[in-house]
């Protein structure tokens, strides 16, 4: 390996790090956040921790757009992000040793799946016809991108109305009863600017490491990039599911996937050379289509509610997630790494 080749992968290294480190931090002062605010952790996983722990797609994307000019990894991450934060879901599965993820949280989760699913699959639809040259676009940016923005802010409406009416049956709980709300909001901001420095130098280092390795764009964002600014989700999920807010951490990893569609939004809006879409390969509808996939798998767990695991491990809903990430990964090797 040569110096060049080995300074790359420790830069990759170190934004890795510090995306990592900001994770427990969100996780503690999120719930603190929900009690002090008299906020379901639902709530405040789907909109606050979701948008912070999104924050590394958000600045990814917008550094790789208007700076990098890497539309090709901005898409590749939202879309890689999305199928990464599923399968956290595997992870939280065989934690929970008493009991399946999927009988632990709530059955409300399944609104925001939906709403998940409906970006998704529209974002993967519009990708396809932007391929075959028939979407719209209106000044320089997408027709798509609107909608996407008006489907987000109607799935926030939603549940947000939803978590109001169940919020009587599951209130908000007080786990660090010691530390104040301002105390809280400060720990989260330094979080968040961490998150925020990572993010923005990591399109940099994607595109000289997939330079370097011969990869296409298109592989290094939906896999690599991905896995890097889905970590905050990672380490969120893995704390929340120990401190027993098995539902914000949920919450978290679903109201990041919608946060993820209305970074797409936002990277086409920063996007100079036309609709983002339009320079975006055509295998990222692959992607698309397996977070679909997998989030009806989530939705199928969440009202079925498995208990038995395979070979005491996970249950078979994970088992399904777990297939679909290893499909999707050696599809992008297979067509997006060359």
């Amino acid at each position: 390996m040569t110096p060049h080749l080995a300074g790359l992968w420790l830069g990759f290294g170190l934004c890795a790090a510090l995306v990592g480190l900001a994770g427990p931090a969100l996780s503690r002062n999120g719930e603190i956040i929900s009690a002090r605010t008299n906020l379901s952790g639902g709530w405040i996983g789907l909109i606050l921790v979701a948008s912070i722990t999104s924050l590394p797609e958000l600045s990814t994307g917008i550094s790789a757009v208007s700076l990098a000019d890497a539309p090709d990894t901005a898409v590749g991450d939202v879309f890689g992000s999305c199928i990464f934060n599923l399968a956290i879901l595997i992870v939280l599965d065989f934690m929970l040793r008493e009991e399946s993820v999927y009988r632990r949280v709530r059955q409300g989760h399944i609104l925001s799946s939906a709403f998940g699913i409906l970006l998704i699959g529209f974002a993967g639809l519009t990708l396809a016809l932007h391929g075959e040259g028939l979407a719209v676009s209106l000044f320089g940016i997408g027709g798509s991108t609107p909608i996407i923005f008006l489907l987000y802010g109607l799935g926030a409406r939603a549940i947000f109305i939803y978590e109001q009416q169940d919020q009587a049956l599951h209130p908000p709980m007080a786990r660090e009863a010691g530390i104040p709300l301002a105390e809280a909001l400060r720990a989260y901001a330094g979080a968040a600017a961490l998150v925020v420095a990572a993010g923005s130098a990591l399109p940099f280092v994607a595109v000289a490491l997939a330079g370097a390795m011969g990869w296409q764009q298109t592989f290094v964002g939906t896999l690599l990039v991905a896995a890097v600014t889905s970590l905050p989700e990672l380490v969120v999920s893995i704390v929340a599911a120990r401190i027993g807010a098995v539902d914000l951490a949920m919450a978290n990893i679903l109201g990041s996937n919608m946060f993820n569609m209305l970074v797409l939004g936002i990277d086409d809006l920063f996007y100079r050379h036309g609709p983002i879409l339009d320079h975006a390969s055509p295998i990222h509808v692959v992607s698309a289509m397996s977070c679909v996939v997998m989030s009806g798998l989530l939705i199928a767990g969440l009202l079925y509610r498995p208990q038995n695991r395979l070979f005491r491990t996970v249950g078979w809903i994970s088992f399904g997630l777990f297939a679909m990430y290893l499909l999707n990964a050696y599809v992008l090797f297979l067509y997006g790494a060359r």
